[in-house]
């Protein structure tokens, strides 16, 4: 009785930590497991590993958007404003007014703290979410040996 009691709670631990992931996935797109990861653990460490740092590379990402952003508004507001503005379009220079360049840069900038913002936030709440379904599965299985030896004989198919 207390092994079904035991099972039933470990499916469900697993299930938050499906959709913890998925939703860590939303957050970070993730590219599909290797075949090689066949333990149940296993995949799911490696998968909320990959997500975490796949958040991490687009907040960076998103710090060098927000960081050349700022330089250019201060090259920008160094200028007289009779001065002739280029926008990059590919491998084409397009003339534009610096008051136009001047507001993209603005727009480029606010945009990508309010992603940062965005993505701080979600990143925090998840791994909290994770660390408390982590902690629920140790605890679990330290209380039922048996069963933890039935998780790591399974293979992921």
């Amino acid at each position: 009785m207390a092994d079904d009691a035991n099972r039933a709670a470990f499916m469900e631990l697993q299930s938050r930590m499906i959709d913890t992931t998925a939703k860590i996935k939303q957050v970070a797109p993730l590219v599909p497991f290797s075949d090689r990861f066949h333990r149940f653990r296993s995949c799911l460490i490696l998968g909320l590993f990959s997500c975490r740092v796949l958040l991490q590379t687009q907040m960076r990402s998103k710090e060098g958007e927000k960081k050349r952003a700022y330089l250019t508004l201060e090259e920008l507001r160094q200028l007289p404003d009779d001065t002739n503005t280029y926008k990059t379009v590919g491998k084409v220079f397009i003339l534009e007014p610096k008051s136009v360049l001047f507001n993209e840069q603005e727009q480029k900038l606010n945009d990508s703290e309010s992603a940062i913002a965005s993505m701080q936030t979600s990143k925090d709440y998840l791994e909290k979410q994770q660390g408390e379904v982590e902690n629920n599965i140790r605890e679990l299985l330290q209380q039922d040996p048996g069963l933890a030896r039935q998780i790591l004989s399974m293979t992921v198919q």
